[in-house]
């Protein structure tokens, strides 16, 4: 009897420590605090502001440089080269003697054609004499009309004769002319392709020589097409538009021009028309054949709404921006406007001093908290 009890008293024992112990941690879990879940980490983002300013308007394209004018000397009579009168890579001027070609036979030719020239004047002349003459006895019946009318057809025939002979003795001072060669442009000489004492051919397809005019000097370069309106008033000159031609990664500037043509059709495949500006060149700066990059500024857009360009993002429903909002991000359509290699026009969308983000899209999200990695800084240059 006495083990029944012991042992129902040790199962009370238990039963009582256990609710003892359950009591005292719902008392100590009902005071403890409520942690709260933490949310995601702010965003590292750099950020820019709206800024408001005067941004020119500029036009962009790959241009090509080609002279005003470029000429290969070919020989257009044949003979020995006697001398050669430039250096390569010389600036020579226009009707600048650079060649000769022995020219001996051909002034041996043009001697004989004058001889043959005044032996057709002496006998034309004499013809005439005769011929005033036949025509006084003629009025005294002391000739014939038969013996007049063939003197008058011998001088008909020698007035041919001496007209022919002057024909000849024309074509041989060309002959000869051309045994001196000179530049028909002022410009700079290239690569010699002769030396003293070499035979050259008429019409030798290599040249001698070639010259090319390098200052002033034109840049071709294409544009689309959907800048034909204003680019008619820019040749045309009713409104001034400087050129400017830099290398071709754009940091150099070599010169600055005007343009002078517009091509007459647009090239259906690309869309595009061409055009040409001319460069004063005193310095070299622009060399025939040369790759530039070329900007023509076609306005002024006034008090402008301007944003880095790494700011704006294509979507679904256009573009947009990320705009920070007590420190979060906030998803912005915007209507964007001219555009160049660094900053934006905003039509739409934001207002002067707004902060945007510039970098750190990747991880963005709309409602997303960010943190400033850099001092906010402003759309430029």
């Amino acid at each position: 009897m006495s083990t029944r009890f012991s042992l129902r008293l040790a199962q009370i024992g238990a039963s009582f420590l256990l609710g003892l112990v359950l009591l005292i941690g719902w008392r100590v879990a009902k005071n403890a605090p409520i942690e709260k879940p933490k949310g995601p980490p702010p965003v590292p983002v750099s950020i820019a502001l709206v800024t408001q300013r005067d941004v020119p308007q500029l036009v962009s394209g790959i241009g090509t440089v080609q002279p005003l004018n470029s000429v290969v000397l070919r020989p257009q009579v044949s003979g020995i080269i006697t001398e050669v009168l430039f250096v390569e890579g010389q600036t020579v001027a226009r009707g600048q003697l650079l060649a000769r070609l022995d020219g001996r036979t051909i002034a041996a030719n043009l001697h004989q054609a004058q001889a043959e020239q005044a032996r057709n004047e002496a006998q034309l002349k004499a013809a005439k004499l005769d011929q005033a003459r036949y025509d006084n006895l003629l009025a005294l019946r002391a000739v014939s009309q038969q013996a007049v009318e063939q003197q008058t057809a011998l001088v008909e025939q020698l007035n041919a004769a001496v007209a022919a002979g002057q024909a000849t003795v024309a074509a041989q001072k060309v002959q000869l002319s051309y045994t001196q060669i000179t530049s028909p442009i002022s410009g700079r000489v290239g690569l010699r392709h002769i030396d003293p004492g070499n035979l050259v051919q008429a019409g030798d397809p290599r040249g001698l020589v070639s010259v090319t005019q390098v200052d002033p000097i034109s840049v071709v370069f294409s544009v689309p097409q959907q800048l034909l309106p204003i680019m008619h008033p820019l040749v045309r000159g009713e409104a001034h538009a400087p050129v400017e031609a830099y290398d071709r990664d754009g940091g150099v500037l070599l010169g600055e021009g005007q343009l002078t043509t517009l091509d007459n059709q647009v090239d259906p495949a690309s869309g595009t028309v061409l055009l040409r500006a001319e460069f004063n060149n005193k310095d070299g700066a622009l060399w025939p054949g040369q790759f530039v990059t070329v900007r023509i500024r076609i306005g002024v857009k006034m008090n402008a709404l301007v944003v880095p360009v790494q700011a704006v993002k294509q979507g679904p429903q256009g573009a947009f921006v990320y705009r920070v909002r007590e420190d979060r991000a906030e998803l912005a359509p915007v209507h964007v406007g001219y555009s160049n290699e660094n900053v934006v026009v905003i039509e739409d969308g934001l207002s002067k001093g707004e902060r945007i983000v510039v970098d750190g899209h990747s991880r963005l999200t709309p409602g997303a908290p960010v943190k400033w990695i850099d001092p906010p800084r402003s759309a430029g240059p």
